[in-house]
């Protein structure tokens, strides 16, 4: 049984060689279709056509009414189509993936999405100022520009783009597949739920499917941007990394030496520190390690003639009376048998 898988989780040999979707005919035509789609809406719903009709018929069928027994559970499903939690809990994946493997994109990818998100299905919310179900005021009505704010739908647009990013930035074509069923499947859950607790229009919930393919499908446009988001995010740590505090530069090795000496002795200065090989052929008296000299002593350095005489430091014998320091004249010896 192998230990050291959990010591390997953070890093990765090279991220994946999977190329992000581009912009081929046949999703330039897809994202034409449902930019078609899109505008057909928005007019069916300005002009108060059939589609206004339905949504009435609809709501006024009651949907919560006709099947009780599910709506504890489609309170609960709904939150699937909520940005909050769902943002968290896609960044909380995504950002795992980009510290394993070492990139930005899959977290720069969601940001771009939800942003597109926000300003274009807010901009059309604000602009058209549509009520929902439970605040209509006249039975036929578009009910625009009163104030509202649930023209296209959030919920259902939320969802599209959350659980299709997933699909987006998956690995293999397998799984690219089956996370795009997942994700249309839970976007479909989350607009009819909507509809079901009378919270949408069923045109808004249509007009929120369209909304957020339109941003899974116009993605890869954003690409070039990711890259060089990316990139100067890179560079911005970096830099930040060459700022840190400039290293303490090593004293040279040359420059005055002091040795230490026995009690009474001076402290005399040397030159620079013998390599081990010099310092083992020079005998006892070199020295390779080194004490700063004494602040107090009037000349750090002094003639060779004038050095006081040092006993080794590893001899323990103490000196011999009958001997002279050597350059001094050596005492008189009786002479025998005079």
């Amino acid at each position: 049984m192998r230990t050291d898988i959990f010591a390997r989780l953070d890093r990765e040999p090279e991220p994946p060689k999977i190329e992000p979707p581009r912009m081929s005919r046949h999703r330039i035509a897809l994202f034409g279709g449902t930019l078609a789609f899109y505008a057909a809406i928005v007019v069916a719903v300005l002009v108060s056509s059939w589609l206004v009709a339905l949504d009435w018929k609809v709501m006024l069928f009651r949907p919560y009414q006709q099947w009780p027994e599910i709506h504890a559970f489609l309170d609960y499903y709904i939150v699937l189509g909520q940005r909050g939690p769902t943002a968290t809990m896609v960044a909380c994946w995504l950002g795992w993936r980009s510290w394993r493997q070492h990139t930005l994109r899959p977290l720069l990818t969601l940001g771009a999405a939800l942003l597109l998100l926000n300003v274009s299905v807010g901009a059309v919310k604000i602009g058209l100022g549509r009520l929902g179900p439970h605040y209509a005021t006249q039975i036929g009505s578009a009910e625009l520009f009163a104030g509202g704010d649930i023209f296209p739908s959030g919920h259902t647009a939320n969802a599209v783009v959350t659980w299709g990013i997933l699909a987006y930035l998956a690995t293999t074509p397998r799984a690219r597949r089956y996370l795009s069923a997942l994700s249309a499947i839970v976007s479909l859950g989350v607009g009819l739920t909507t509809v079901y607790l009378g919270t949408h229009w069923l045109s808004d919930v249509l007009l929120g499917w369209a909304a957020g393919l339109l941003i899974m499908l116009g993605l890869p446009w954003v690409e070039p941007m990711i890259t060089r988001a990316e990139a100067w995010i890179f560079a911005q740590r970096e830099y930040l990394r060459g700022r840190g505090p400039v290293p303490s530069v090593p004293v040279a090795t040359g420059g005055p030496r002091t040795v230490p000496i026995p009690e009474g002795g001076d402290v005399v200065a040397q030159g620079p520190v013998l390599e081990p090989a010099v310092a083992a052929a020079g005998g006892p008296g070199a020295r390779s390690h080194s004490h700063p000299a004494h602040p107090s002593h009037p000349s750090p350095h002094l003639v060779r003639s004038e050095r006081s005489p040092v006993t080794p430091t590893g001899s323990r014998r103490p000196p011999h009376a009958d001997r002279a320091p050597r350059g001094g004249a050596s005492p008189a010896r009786p002479v025998a048998g005079g």
